[in-house]
């Protein structure tokens, strides 16, 4: 990172210092990194080849960590190779573009402005037709590619080369693109003046003349030219029909592209279904490179949409021999894209490193994310399972066993990997009791998690029982439904909603006095609040019925609320404690109110 303690005067150092710890403090934010580009490209009163080195400095650190973190804007890079231009010549600019167009290779604008610097600033026109070239396999194919081709044609136009014309034309005529029927109408007017032997491929040629002489033997030279001028005529006026049928075709999802280009603001719903509908056309077409070119296409308008990514490396995937090619789209969603607060991509990326037998470094996928998202249940998981595969049962334990011990996993996640764990145990193992006494010994750690007591109770309930174990089981079953009710601290409605799993329960297995057990318990969850005793002590300070019954007695029926004079002063809901029990959403404080209208 640059020294920002001599870019400039003081006065635009101190506010590049400022902008900076912006930037350092969210690097997320875009509308960050704009502020401290523009300040960076306003030093000195704008930079040029004359500017203090440390100025220069500070520019090139500013926008080589603004397009490393942006890398699809393309209208920077173009920015930024017009300052190295200004800055250090034609070299400096050019690794600049090269750099752009490595990073964001589709992108017409970006080619396009790169070829119009090559053809001004070199005297080489096999060097200027290479990059071309090179631009014309990578944007070649765009619905919008007319102002690419049109740079390319100038540029052959400029050398005269009439023979050199006449083969792009020929090529973009193919081209479903947005102004096709303008090349069209220059190739075919071209195409009066230009040899026979250029018009048609080696192979047409031949049977097209074969074909002439085999009518009328007879006739002179020019009367057959005139002919087969007119039969190539006629066939490029098919590939005309053709071009134009295909465009026609894609006009459909081409017209409802808003937004070609990347940005960081979220697009519409509409934008979205649009891509995937244009996706599913192009692969019924069923071209192959068609088919990359959209996905290329899309993945700049869509690249923080993992959906996306992941459609691509699936459908390369089932094409043959593309295995580092998928391997390439993963990698660029994981490292440079999709944010890391959604790791689905990346958990498929070590899924296909896996299935290559790249097991250690599906194993490495795993913990980068766990780097940045310390406790993400679904990679511990998948990491355990991923250890299981390779290395049997107790692998998978130890990895559950070293993040519950963690100090980076929050409660509610060692909660969870506490029921995977069990659930190892039970599925895998076939062991009961093992996984059953997981569940025990952890019990008193998760008063406060649904997951675990929700897990914990269906695990008794799945267990298959006979005439003479059932009695057994339902201590069981009883024993952990009521620890959710005496001594867990979930809200009133999840026990209750469990309540019911457990009344079931009674119904259909229980024995012949389950059913006033059932009566007993459809009071205490289902009747009002007056007669749930078990309620009325969880809510008591003392957990005694009879000081909740007091109070309701003093508050005309209610439990009673008590209230905290200064918290309601400083605008706080007096009912907000009474709510959280209930599970319910509290009402608004009327300083929320007042600041709602």
């Amino acid at each position: 990172m640059a020294d920002y303690s001599f870019a400039g005067s003081d006065e635009e150092n101190a506010e590049l210092k400022k902008l900076n710890a912006e930037v350092l403090e969210d690097s997320d934010s875009f509308e960050n990194w704009e502020k401290l580009v523009r300040a960076a490209e306003s030093l000195e009163g704008g930079l040029n080849r004359n500017s203090s080195p440390q100025s220069i400095v500070a520019i090139r650190d500013t926008y080589d960590r603004f397009l490393a973190k942006f890398p699809l804007l393309f209208g920077y890079w173009k920015k930024y190779a017009d300052l190295e231009f200004s800055i250090a010549g034609t070299e400096a600019a050019e690794l600049v573009y090269e750099r752009g167009v490595a990073s964001i290779t589709n992108s017409v604008d970006l080619w396009t402005n790169y070829c119009a610097f090559k053809v001004e600033t070199s005297h080489d026109p096999d060097v200027i037709r290479e990059l071309f070239e090179r631009g014309a396999g990578s944007v070649g194919l765009d619905f919008l590619a007319h102002p690419f081709w049109d740079k390319y044609l100038e540029f052959e136009e400029r050398l005269e080369a009439q023979d050199k014309i006449f083969p792009i034309l020929d090529r973009v005529v193919h081209i479903p693109m947005h102004q096709y029927a303008r090349y069209f109408e220059r190739y075919r007017h071209l195409a009066q003046t230009r040899p026979l032997q250029e018009l048609l491929p080696a192979d047409l040629f031949d049977q097209f003349r074969t074909d002439i002489i085999s009518e009328g033997p007879e006739r002179g030279e020019l009367e057959i030219e005139r002919d087969f001028r007119t039969r190539i005529d006629n066939f490029h006026l098919e590939i005309f029909h053709r071009t134009q049928t295909e465009t026609t075709k894609r006009w459909t999802y081409e017209s409802e592209v808003k937004r070609p280009y990347f940005h960081v603001t979220e697009l519409d719903e509409g934008q979205i279904v649009n891509w995937r509908k244009y996706l599913d056309f192009e692969e019924v077409e069923g071209d192959y490179a068609r088919i990359q070119f959209l996905y290329e296409r899309c993945l700049v308008t869509c690249a923080y949409y993992d959906e996306f990514w992941q459609r691509y490396a699936r459908w390369m995937l089932a094409q043959p021999g593309k295995e580092e090619e998928v391997r390439n789209i993963y990698q660029r969603a994981s490292m440079l894209y999709v944010p890391i607060s959604r790791p689905a991509v990346r958990l498929q990326y070590a899924y296909f490193e896996e299935s290559v037998d790249r097991v250690e470094f599906a194993k490495d996928v795993h913990h980068a994310i766990l780097v940045n998202l310390p406790g993400h249940i679904e990679t511990i998981v998948s990491l355990a399972n991923l250890s299981r595969r390779h290395g049997g049962l107790d692998a998978a334990i130890q990895v559950y066993k070293s993040q519950i011990d963690s100090s980076e996993c929050d409660i509610y996640a060692k909660a969870a990997l506490v029921v995977e764990w069990a659930k190892l145990l039970w599925h895998i193992k076939g062991s009961v009791d093992e996984a059953r006494q997981v569940f025990l010994k952890n019990s008193h750690w998760y008063l406060d998690s649904r997951v675990f007591w929700i897990n914990y109770l269906f695990f008794e309930l799945q267990q298959p029982t006979s005439a003479e174990s059932e009695p057994t089981q339902y201590k069981r079953i009883k024993q952990v439904y009521e620890e959710i009710r005496r001594k867990s601290h979930l809200s009133p409605i999840t026990i209750k909603d469990l309540s019911h799993y457990y009344m079931v329960y009674l119904l259909e297995r229980g024995g012949k006095d389950a059913i006033k057990e059932y009566m007993t318990l459809d009071r205490e969850i289902n009747g009002p609040f007056s007669v749930q005793s078990g309620m009325k002590a969880k809510l008591a300070e003392d957990e005694k019925e009879a000081t909740t019954q007091k109070r309701m007695v003093m508050e005309n029926g209610h439990p009673g609320v008590e209230v905290d004079e200064a918290a309601v002063r400083r605008g706080e809901n007096p009912y907000t404690k009474y709510y959280q029990q209930q599970g319910e959403q509290q009402l608004p404080s009327d300083t929320q109110v007042r600041a709602i209208s």
